[in-house]
């Protein structure tokens, strides 16, 4: 049994039998039980009237054991036992003796005027049990009781088959519900399997590399939540492949430059098209570094990513950092005009990091800030408090990023705003993404604001130590 819908059909099927059959045996249970509750009180009530008429008829009991079956029979309901339709059931104890007569009559004194239930005719029965019978009143004055079994009374007639038809009724009632359980049970199993269906197909050509698949979101619970959550993994699986390809073509296209430029020149060496200069060798020199450099980010970003980033972390006050930044990077921003502030709050908790690698981070920061802020701009170095973290913050005064490239910018080789792209001096376009992988080792965060025109500010939040 291998299909969920037959396995959720079955399911419904056994429930729903279950707790039909459960609720219509109580029904008819219940209804046969009320029901001879009823005929009972009825018949007891007629029976009594009966007596009661009688002895106010005649004055007293004299002939009750002869007029007694006619009595009963007028009583509606009453058990007459297998006697023909019309006819007097027999005074005498049934089969079963005195036992199994289901009525009694004793007089006023304690005498039995009719046997049964274990008492004998003329036997004189004491108080106690006397006191049990159901008191026959003439004219107020009680003349005598009658005592019955508990089942004395059982439908007949109209009334048995009236019985009988409601205990029908709940059966076909039953035996429907049943059928229209099971029909919605197939449907609402179908609805749940289909999903599921359509997930497996989607999930066996995601494997086969078709990543543009997509599954329909039909409603809004887990299994709406689950195609959307399949949705959006899938999206995010082809962005990350295009962004894999991306990646290796600016690569490729980061090493083509410099090694264009080395092997041209080495080749124009070996040839003697160019002299021995020490021009020739320093260009060859800087676009050797160019690719270190390149070769090193990539290794760095690597480790971060993969969580094996060395780090040796110390308590630092933020301060500290920021004065190490802005004093490196003070004679580059002097050179192009450019203000380099330090915003600072006192008394601020030390952050435990490894100060090597916060260096680097804020020196890529500080490197884009100095090298797209116009002439006579500012960059500002900040740090301050807030609850549980210590935020550095980094703000400059250039030409800022469109809002929705903002997401983008801490990708590995994006390329968005022209105007912010590295220059032939700049870094291997990995700087951001290497800040993230840093700063996120150091279980901080790190986030871009900017509006076009108003520059570019970028936040760093860091867990306090405590000290």
């Amino acid at each position: 049994m291998r299909s969920l819908t037959l396995k959720l059909s079955l399911t419904f099927l056994i429930v729903s039998l279950t707790a039909t059959l459960l609720v219509a045996g109580f029904a008819v249970w219940m209804t046969a039980r009320q029901f001879n509750r009823f005929v009972d009180d009825q018949s007891r009530e007629a029976l009594l009237s009966q007596l009661s008429n009688y002895h106010q008829a005649n004055g007293s009991w004299v002939g009750i054991a002869e007029a007694f079956p006619k009595l009963a029979q007028d009583a509606p309901y009453f058990d007459r036992g297998d006697s023909p339709p019309g006819e007097p059931p027999p005074v005498e104890p049934p089969p079963g003796g005195l036992e199994a007569r289901p009525v009694a009559l004793v007089d006023d004194q304690g005498n039995v005027l009719i046997g049964g239930l274990g008492f004998q005719e003329n036997q004189q029965i004491p108080e106690d049990r006397y006191q049990k019978g159901e008191p026959i009143k003439v004219v107020g004055q009680e003349v005598g009781r009658l005592f019955l079994s508990r089942d004395f009374a059982r439908p007949g007639g109209p009334a048995a088959l009236f019985l009988s038809r409601v205990n029908r009724a709940f059966i076909y009632g039953a035996l429907g519900a049943a059928v229209v359980a099971v029909l919605l049970g197939i449907l609402l199993a179908r609805s749940m399997t289909r999903p599921l269906k359509e997930l497996t197909e989607a999930t066996r050509a995601v494997a086969h590399g078709d990543l543009a698949r997509q599954v329909p979101v039909r409603s809004r619970d887990e299994l709406g939540e689950l195609a959307a959550s399949f949705n959006q993994m899938n999206a995010e699986l082809a962005r990350s492949r295009d962004l894999r390809r991306q990646m290796t073509a600016d690569i490729a296209h980061d090493l083509r430059t410099p090694l264009s430029v080395i092997l041209g020149h080495s080749e124009a060496l070996s040839e003697g098209v160019l002299p021995p200069k020490t021009e020739t060798f320093d260009v060859i020199h800087d676009e050797a570094q160019r690719l270190n450099r390149l070769v090193d980010d990539l290794r760095i970003l690597s480790l971060a990513e993969a969580g094996e980033l060395p780090l040796t972390k110390r308590p630092v006050l933020p301060k500290t950092l920021l004065e190490r930044a802005a004093n490196a990077h003070a004679p580059w921003a002097e050179r192009q005009d450019i203000s380099l502030e330090l915003e600072v709050e006192e008394t601020l908790p030390a952050v435990v990091v490894d100060p090597d690698r916060m260096a680097q981070v804020l020196d890529n920061l500080l490197n884009n800030a100095i090298r797209y802020t116009p002439a006579r701009g500012r960059v500002i170095l900040t740090a301050k408090s807030s609850q549980d973290y210590i935020r550095l913050v980094v703000q400059d005064s250039g030409p800022g990023i469109p809002e929705e490239e903002l997401p983008y910018i801490f990708e590995r080789f994006y390329k968005g705003d022209k105007s912010r792209q590295r220059l032939d001096e700049g870094g291997s376009g990995l700087g951001l993404a290497i800040a993230r992988s840093i700063v996120e080792a150091h279980d901080g965060q790190i986030s871009a604001e900017s509006q076009p025109g108003q520059g570019v500010t970028f936040n760093i939040d860091l867990p306090t130590s405590g000290v």
